[in-house]
Formats: structure tokens, sequence, C-alpha cells
């Protein structure tokens, strides 16, 4: 059941007292997901409970979010701590070389002379390219890795393998 499903955001928390949340993003495509008249479902573990956008604008980290015939704090509180999330049969088309970051994050992650580095734990968008996370195989610290075409080489997603040229002083 679990994975008939996609996570979309998460609701942190509630915003001022007119049924807006605060949604921390776990999307690929916000513009796509958050469109004013969508419908997403609140994950509220027993039943996912649909709900349809009626705004959507950014705030900070935050995307801010109201729901049709909810316009109330107290009609919003109790999503509080819980997933956004879309049916699986809803997923994007995506272009050759996209990757849904549910794809990528697990991927094991080589060198291109064989070396095996860690696998892909998270992925960070902080502006003109994503960051994948790396946690190594053994001790250290993560290792951040641009997605960019000089340092990402390969993407297997079936096989779950990542090939990456390191740029110098990476590690």
């Amino acid at each position: 059941m679990e994975n008939e499903w996609l996570n979309v955001g998460k609701i942190v928390n509630t915003h001022g007292i007119r049924g807006e949340v605060r949604v921390i993003s776990r999307t690929d495509f916000p513009e796509e997901r958050y469109k004013i008249g969508n419908t997403l479902y609140v994950d509220m573990g027993s039943e996912h409970i649909p709900v349809k956008i009626e705004t959507h604008r950014k705030h900070k980290q935050f995307d801010l979010l109201t729901f049709e015939n909810l316009p109330n704090i107290n009609d919003v509180e109790r999503f509080k701590g819980n997933l956004l999330r879309v049916p699986k049969d809803q997923s994007v088309s995506l272009d050759e070389g996209e990757f849904f970051y549910h794809d990528i994050i697990g991927c094991s992650v080589f060198t291109v002379e064989g070396e095996e580095l860690g696998k892909v734990k998270e992925i960070l968008s902080p502006g003109a390219n994503d960051v994948w996370v790396v946690k190594r195989k053994g001790f250290g610290s993560d290792i951040l890795i641009p997605y960019i075409p000089s340092v990402v080489k390969s993407v297997d997603v079936k096989d779950s393998k990542i090939v990456i040229e390191p740029l110098e002083g990476l590690f």
C-alpha cells in the first residue's frame, strides 16, 4: 500500500488563522503539484484525506497552501506533521536525463575507476543545480556531489548505480 503513493510534501505547521498550512516540499515539480485546483491527499495513517488546493505561495523555504472549504486554522490544525501525497499513477513523465528523487536516493555511487563511495541518502536543491548527499561506505563525513555533466557521468536507476568523476578537492 505504501508504494502506491508519491510524497509531495510535509505539512509542518499552520500559518496564520485563515487555514493556511506550511509545507516543506518533497516534490521535484512544486509548480505542477501545488497548482490551484489540484487535489492532494493528506496521509493521516489509516486514511488519505483529499484536499483541493485553493491558493499557493512561497514564503522563505516553505510552500504555503490553503485548501477549498477549509478556511480556518481549526480546519487544518489536525494535518500538522502529516505527509501530502498523490497516487503513483499521477507520476509526471520525464525527459531523458531527468530523474525522480526517489529513483536516485538509495543508488550506489562509484568513481570512474570503480571505487564505491557510498549511497545517495538525500538530494538538496540549493540553486543552479541539485546536490546529491552521499553517505560514505564505512566511516567519514558525507560527500556532496553536484549534479552537473562534468561530475555525474552515468546514472542507471534500474541497477541503482551512479558513476562520477570527482572534481579536485571533492573529498
